[in-house]
């Protein structure tokens, strides 16, 4: 009768073998060194994985569907916000920070949370499938899943555009590049980290540079410049000599 196979030996094989497919890219990573690192033999890896290609497979399939969850999941509450409120925030809500712009950021950035929860969970994997998949069958997998995340957020883009007629013009490819672009270096950044960052911190910094670019918040009041009052005519005339020496005097009529 074969041996049954341990659930805590399945797990502990997961998290060695991520480790090293990060460190060693998938053709580098050896199962002896999985093994390894988790006091099992080949034995007790093949009991559960008939290859380290199977194994990376299997997360690599973990980690589309819970990408797949949550962009459903991100329109699903798209939706209902926007039933609720009768569309998303336009330029003016923007700028008055209204209600339903405070109500969206808080939706969005919940939801930014989650996305970059996934990606802490899974540095490993994604820094493998970027850096450390090259020369496999996988080699496309993270670069397909970019593509197809362009094309989600451009089309949503778009969609909730034509709800706000008065949204300046951007390309919708544009703007789904620039967020799964960022999201793509914030998970090569998280490969690199030793400490888990402000993950909720992050998801409001991104959104408030989506909706209100990098001005400040609060604008200055013009009560609080003080106007210049003019030069008299002869010094601006001695500006005007010292900037261009070679500039012939003008004559007084």
């Amino acid at each position: 009768m074969p041996r049954p196979a341990d659930p805590k030996a399945r797990s502990a094989l997961i998290a060695s073998a991520r480790a090293e497919f990060a460190k060693r890219g998938v053709k580098g990573a050896r199962i002896s060194d999985i093994t390894a690192a988790t006091g099992l033999s080949k034995g007790a890896f093949y009991l559960h994985f008939p290859s380290k290609e199977a194994l990376f497979a299997a997360l690599v399939e973990d980690f589309l569907a819970a990408l797949e969850r949550l962009a459903t999941e991100r329109k699903s509450r798209m939706d209902r916000f926007c039933v609720q409120y009768g569309g998303v925030p336009g330029p003016g809500d923007v700028a008055a920070r209204s209600e339903r712009y405070r109500d969206f950021l808080r939706m969005e950035a919940a939801l930014d949370v989650e996305m970059l929860e996934l990606m802490w969970d899974q540095r490993e994997l994604v820094t493998a499938l970027i850096v450390g998949s090259q020369g496999t069958a996988f080699e496309s997998v993270m670069w397909d899943v970019v593509d197809r995340e362009v094309d989600r957020i451009a089309r949503e883009f778009h969609h909730l555009r034509g709800q706000q007629p008065d949204t300046p013009d951007v390309d919708p490819s544009l703007f789904g590049s620039f967020v799964v672009g960022t999201y793509l270096l914030l998970a090569r950044r998280m490969g690199r980290l030793t400490q888990k960052p402000d993950l909720a911190s992050w998801a409001v910094g991104l959104q408030r540079l989506m909706h209100e670019g990098t001005l400040p918040r609060e604008s200055v009041p013009e009560t609080a410049v003080q106007a210049r009052p003019s030069p008299p005519p002869s010094t601006r005339r001695r500006h005007a000599r010292a900037a261009n020496p070679h500039r012939p005097p003008r004559k007084r009529p």
